[in-house]
Formats: structure tokens, C-alpha cells, sequence
């Protein structure tokens, strides 16, 4: 933790990254708790973008991720002005590292059973912390040692590095696709969703089909599609015509994502090319959407609250997913259980996510946010 000053920043930078962590660590888990209990067939469809794709298409829930990573990179650009063409790498370097393994920490903490204190149980490569740690190494380096025109061709690179093994050494079912087969190869027994039999062997399990090694060039593309955004709105002087090159920019990501598609599915859980550039498509138009409202009109009445969220979205992600505030709660608010019946699990969330935030705000308010 430490003091930190919003000189420079881009408003919409921060807003957008509140919206994405307060969508994953407020809005979202109660409101698919009031709608389930509520139990409505109208409200399915809600539900149904409120959660992720079994395998192929894509719904709004599948955004959160790849948002989260894109605006990492779309910072990177402004963070890393001072350190490109300084001859002496080292400081850089050691924030690098340092920022990494930090995050596959924290990951580890968060999905990974760190915390248990039982190596049987725990998860090396399982979060999205640590996607974003590698993805952000990896474009890091890019960004450090390429000029623009390396940086758009290693980025491509990179995906067909991805696509060319997906291709051709496996197909795109949840068993048979080669970013499986390498995860089981690499992490063993220590990939998530492994389960322990009664006679004490290990076995994957078979509704686990989430990817992390080799879907980790994909994680780089998705942090460096971020930090082109970001260096059109660093670099770009007319703030409309940045606005229309990322609107431009994503939707040219979309159409090529989507006749991509044909070919490679679009596919969440294994991060796929054309997934890839689907979410990113999407992530570049609300970015310029984003930064038109708010940088460009200076339009952030009722918006800033979203900051507490941003400017803290790695404390915002990780006490909202590992700290349970629900027996505070419950101690003080056990009397409407009774009149509120079934909902009442509804209030206790709520009060879980409000607790959250409020230190998120003290936080905020003091000026100190986790910087990794």
C-alpha cells in the first residue's frame, strides 16, 4: 500500500476499470441471488448473460476477464513512457518482476488454496491474477524492446503461435483441444479441479475445462490490444479522432474475430484467437465509448464513485472474492430473517458487498491503494 496522487490519469481509464471490478464484486453476485430467488422465467435471459458460456458462443459475464486484462495494458502505455528509452532497464525490470509474482500470489490466495496450508490442495496457474501477471509480462517485454510496428506483428505472432498446435494437434471439444492436453501435461495434479479418490490417487476432473499455459499468448494479445488503446489516448493530440480510431479499431476486431470464427471458435474457457479478438473488439469500443463520455464531454456526474472501484481493483478483486464479511452481518441483522424469509440470504450478501466497499472508500479517501 501506498500514497498516490490522480495527476495525469485518465478519468475514463479508472472509470471503465471501476464499472468492470464492480460488476464482478457488487452488482453481479446480488443480483443473480435476488433473480434466483425471485424465480421468474422472464428474468432467465438475465441470468443467463450473467453467467459464463458452457463452451462455444460468448455472453456479457464473459467480458469481466478479459476487461480486467485489457485495461491493465491500456495503463501501460503512460506507466512506461519514462522507463522506454531509459538505457539503464533495471528499475523497470524489478517492478516487473515484483508486480508478477505478486500477482500469482494473490491469485494462488484467491483460487489457488495458498491459504489452506496443504500442498494436496493446492492450484499453481488458476486466476485471473496471475493471467494478468503473465499477460502483462509478456507485453511488457514487447513494449520495452519494439517500436510500434514490432509490437502490432509480435502481437500477431503470438496468435498464431496460439492457433497453429490448436490447430492442427488437437480439435476444439473441452477434451480434446491441445491447450488441455497441455495444461494436464504441465500442471499435473496441481491444476485446478483435480480430485483425490478414496484409494489416494489424484484424477482431473472432467467438468474443469478451463486453460492457462499455453492460452497465456493469448492473455499477452488481450494486454496488448489494451496498450494499443492505450497509446492512441496517450499519443493521439484530437480527442474525437481517438475516440473514432478505437471505435474503428474494435469494430474492424469484431469482424475479423467473428469470420475467424468459422474456423476457431469463439471459446472463453481456452481463450481462443477469435475470442481473443471478439472481447478485445468489444473492450476497444467501450474504452472509446468511455472516453468520449467522460474525457472528451468531461461528462463524470454520478460516475466517479465507480474509482473507488478502479484505482483499487486489485484490493477490490481480492476482498471481495477471499475476505467473507457475511457473520458481521448476520451478528447485527439476524432479526429480519424472519419477515424476509428466503431473501434474507439476499440482505446478508448485500451487506457482505457493502462492507467491501465502504473500505474500498476509506481507502480511497485517504489516498491509499495497492499498487503491485
Amino acid at each position: 500500500m501506498k500514497n498516490t496522487t490522480t495527476k495525469h490519469r485518465l478519468d475514463s481509464l479508472d472509470i471503465l476499470r471501476g464499472f468492470d471490478l464492480f460488476m464482478l464484486v457488487f452488482l453481479q453476485p446480488i443480483l443473480v441471488g435476488l433473480l434466483q430467488k425471485i424465480n421468474n422465467p422472464s428474468f432467465q435471459g438475465i441470468l443467463n448473460q450473467l453467467d459464463h458460456e458452457v463452451w462455444t458462443g460468448f455472453r456479457a459475464w464473459d467480458l469481466v476477464m478479459p476487461l480486467f486484462l485489457f485495461m491493465a495494458g491500456a495503463a501501460m502505455p503512460f506507466s512506461f513512457q519514462k522507463y522506454r528509452l531509459d538505457n539503464n532497464k533495471w528499475p523497470i525490470y524489478k517492478r516487473i518482476f515484483r508486480r508478477v509474482f505478486l500477482l500469482f500470489v494473490l491469485g494462488a490466495v484467491v483460487q489457488g488454496n495458498l491459504l489452506g496450508l496443504n500442498p494436496k490442495y493446492l492450484y499453481l496457474y488458476t486466476n485471473t491474477l496471475q493471467a494478468i501477471g503473465i499477460g502483462y509480462l509478456i507485453a511488457a517485454i514487447i513494449q520495452l524492446y519494439l517500436p510500434t510496428k514490432g509490437q502490432l506483428i509480435a502481437t500477431a505472432l503470438l496468435l498464431l503461435l496460439y492457433w497453429a498446435p490448436m490447430t492442427f494437434l488437437g480439435d476444439f471439444t473441452p477434451e480434446g483441444n491441445f491447450a488441455e492436453k497441455v495444461d494436464r501435461f504441465v500442471l499435473g495434479r496441481f491444476r485446478d479441479g483435480v480430485y483425490w479418490n478414496e484409494d489416494g490417487n489424484w484424477s482431473f476432473a472432467p467438468n474443469y475445462n478451463y486453460t492457462w499455459i499455453l492460452s497465456s499468448l493469448t492473455f499477452g494479445v488481450t494486454v496488448m490490444m489494451g496498450a494499443f488503446a492505450g497509446r492512441i489516448m496517450k499519443d493521439g493530440k484530437d480527442k474525437l479522432r481517438n475516440v473514432q480510431t478505437l471505435l474503428i479499431v474494435g469494430g474492424a476486431c469484431i469482424i475479423i474475430a467473428l469470420i475467424w470464427s468459422l474456423q476457431m471458435p469463439i471459446i472463453k474457457r481456452i481463450w481462443t484467437c477469435s475470442m481473443t479478438l471478439y472481447s478485445g473488439g468489444i473492450s476497444f469500443m467501450l474504452m472509446g465509448l468511455f472516453y468520449y463520455w467522460i474525457d472528451c464531454k468531461q461528462h463524470t456526474k454520478g460516475l466517479k464513485w465507480l474509482k473507488i472501484y478502479g484505482m483499487n481493483s486489485i484490493t477490490a478483486y481480492v476482498l471481495g472474492e477471499i475476505i467473507n464479511f457475511r457473520s458481521i452481518v448476520q451478528s447485527v441483522c439476524y432479526g429480519f430473517e424472519q419477515y424476509l424469509g428466503n431473501y434474507y440470504s439476499v440482505l446478508i450478501n448485500l451487506g457482505n458487498y457493502l462492507i467491501v466497499f465502504f473500505i474500498l472508500r476509506e481507502l480511497y479517501k485517504r489516498g491509499v491503494f495497492l499498487k503491485v
